[in-house]
């Protein structure tokens, strides 16, 4: 059995290569940041975070949850969490809270794929397949292709996100259903990479990140405007192939720019 602490390693530094070598960032902070990691976290700690200067991980409980160093996408989303409170700052409740947490599945989803050297066709966009056990009716914490899907389990319940604007769920738990709505924009990111095809990260993935360093994009930003940046940065940095691709994806969640 590999070491928490290898896995954890290999997980930090697989995220940093990432951003490196993709987007030319210098970790977190652009500018070198050290990339450090705590395992064995609390007693049967059933998650992961990053707490503004490491990431922290739990060993699960064995039942529901394998430890969390086993899942290379849940790193990177939470590293992805400190990279948008650098840039975009997105406020964490409501809509800009639910693109926060989506901005960190679609980055975590991408690391997974550049370190398995996956197109967007070949793709499970599974968040979290490593860290469900046997036990879980289940097979990941989200899906990015099919949001709601992902578990339906006595213990856990049934998977809440919705996929489309239709389905928008107004609650006042999770800070405005951050963790719930965030399937939106998850969905709409799938529906166009898998649209433009190869990897992810080579047009879609350079949308969102320029949107995310976007000036425009402010802390309260709501869906509407997001898309709307991501259309805009669309134009600016690729051809018409990929403005369709970012406004067709949108429009496929019921967002319409």
């Amino acid at each position: 059995m590999i070491a928490r602490s290898t896995e954890a390693y290999d997980d930090l530094g697989a995220t940093w290569r990432f951003f490196r070598e993709i987007f030319d960032r210098d970790s977190i902070d652009d500018d070198g940041m050290a990339l450090l990691g705590t395992v064995h976290y609390g007693q049967e700690y059933q998650n992961a975070f990053w707490n503004g200067q490491q990431m922290v991980f739990g060993d699960g409980d064995g039942e529901i949850f394998r430890p969390f160093t086993r899942a290379l996408d849940v790193v990177a989303h939470e590293l992805t969490h400190g990279v948008t409170e650098l840039t975009a700052g997105l406020a964490y409740s409501n809509q800009s809270g639910a693109l926060n947490e989506s901005i960190s599945d679609v980055f975590g989803a991408m690391t997974a794929q550049y370190s398995a050297n996956q197109t967007a066709g070949e793709a499970d966009w599974l968040i979290g397949a490593e860290l469900l056990t046997e036990s879980v009716q289940g097979k990941a914490l989200r899906s990015m292709a099919q949001p709601g899907s992902a578990y339906d389990d006595p213990v856990l319940g049934r998977d809440p996100q919705p996929g489309h604007m239709d389905e928008y769920v107004n609650t006042a738990e999770d800070n405005g259903g951050v963790h719930i709505n965030s399937g939106i924009p998850n969905h709409a990111f799938y529906l166009i990479a898998t649209a433009l095809g190869g990897y992810s990260w080579e047009r879609a993935g350079h949308v969102w990140y320029d949107t995310l360093l976007d000036e425009r994009l402010t802390p309260d930003a709501d869906f509407a405007t997001f898309a709307r940046l991501t259309i805009d940065n669309a134009q600016r940095r690729f051809d018409e192939e990929v403005v369709s691709a970012v406004r067709e994806g949108w429009q496929g969640v019921g967002i319409n720019p």
